[in-house]
């Protein structure tokens, strides 16, 4: 096809703050989970889609299957959708005890 650019998988945005390398990053609705550490205004490569550990809230028990969302405020994903992104589903359960600060998660990169 004379008007493919590249498969999507991954690819390069502007971070709009601070990142390291496995930090979430919301750009309007675009979410992925970035490749290397970038300063505010520097690009960096960014994976749309897979299966990633990703930080949580605490306290909050997830299933497996549950819709996930990007609080970007505290950068950490939430079951709660009120003024967040949703960026995919949950793919192991996680109990809801103050240390379980880590979720499993599909990224749909459709949002």
């Amino acid at each position: 096809m004379k008007n493919f650019v590249q498969p999507g998988n991954t690819i390069t945005l502007t971070a709009p703050y601070a990142v390291a390398s496995g930090d979430g990053l919301l750009v309007g609705s675009l979410f992925g989970i970035v490749a290397g550490a970038a300063a505010l205004g520097e690009p960096v490569e960014t994976a749309l889609v897979g299966v990633f550990d990703i930080t949580k809230v605490g306290s909050q028990a997830w299933t497996v299957g549950a819709k996930v969302y990007w609080d970007d405020t505290n950068k950490r994903c939430t079951t709660v959708a009120t003024d967040n992104t949703l960026i995919g589903v949950a793919v192991e359960a996680v109990a809801s005890g103050a240390g379980d600060t880590v979720g499993r998660v599909r990224l749909n990169a459709a949002f």
